[in-house]
């Protein structure tokens, strides 16, 4: 428990991982000074630079470090699938999202746990409230808010920010999903999982958070993911034969 009375001995945070060997000590060593109980479960998908071998000397040393090996780098969605997938078979109440880079602040996994006190889905969200976002180009802001606001227009979900990735799920909400039907991978993935978490008539909330671009290494962004993200919100919809609320 951290000085703010928040604890997570009942909680896992999924870092996928990919070419992060600069980022990951540091980032497990943050997480730890202000969470000293929270587990983690690192997600590499085979990084070429050392980042898996790195995360099996830090598993070893510490046993709140757990490291799941892919073979393929197959997307971000799949990724968290692999991770949402190994902490049910554990007993985790309470399971993150989180990127490696630094771009998603440790400090704020407690306001995050916070929020599912009375939901089943917290959303760190970078515009509810204002924007918070440090270091970011002008197009990649545009790009990030376009995107929320053309997903809150086309799904109808009441949203500030459906593709930010930096979340906190109860178990029963993970326990829901037919995680074996999800396709979709980064933005897309983060919509998906929001969307039908919502529609499903499940709680979700935003918690306000500040996104900083990240410390080192280089952007997953692709012209691919966005594509992916434009093309899914209607999918969704037809999905839901055009239905824009959940039902009663």
């Amino acid at each position: 428990m951290n000085d703010l009375g928040i604890s997570l001995e009942d909680s896992v945070i999924v870092v996928p991982t990919f070419n992060e060997r600069q980022n990951v000590r540091p980032l497990a060593a943050e997480v730890f000074r202000h969470y000293p109980d929270a587990h983690l479960l690192f997600v590499d998908d085979s990084s070429p630079d050392g980042t898996g071998e790195l995360l099996d000397e830090m598993s070893a040393d510490d046993e709140r470090v757990h490291v799941l090996h892919r073979a393929d780098k197959n997307g971000l969605g799949r990724a968290y699938i692999a991770g949402f997938k190994w902490a049910l078979e554990r007993a985790y109440e309470f399971v993150f999202e989180m990127d490696a880079d630094f771009s998603h602040s440790p400090e704020e996994l407690g306001e995050l746990r916070r929020g599912v006190e009375d939901a089943d889905l917290a959303l760190g969200s970078r515009y509810v409230g204002g924007i918070r976002i440090i270091n970011w180009p002008l197009n990649r802001l545009i790009l990030s808010r376009s995107a929320g606001v053309y997903t809150k227009l086309v799904t109808g979900m009441p949203f500030t920010d459906p593709t930010g990735g930096f979340k906190c799920f109860r178990r029963r909400l993970l326990k829901h999903f037919d995680l074996d039907r999800i396709e979709s991978n980064g933005y897309g993935f983060q919509i998906e999982l929001t969307y039908r978490a919502w529609m499903d008539g499940f709680r979700v909330t935003e918690v306000p958070i500040t996104f900083v671009e990240r410390r080192s290494g280089e952007s997953k962004m692709s012209t691919a993911i966005i594509r992916e993200a434009f093309l899914l919100v209607w999918r969704l919809l037809i999905h839901s034969r055009f239905r824009r609320r959940p039902r009663a």
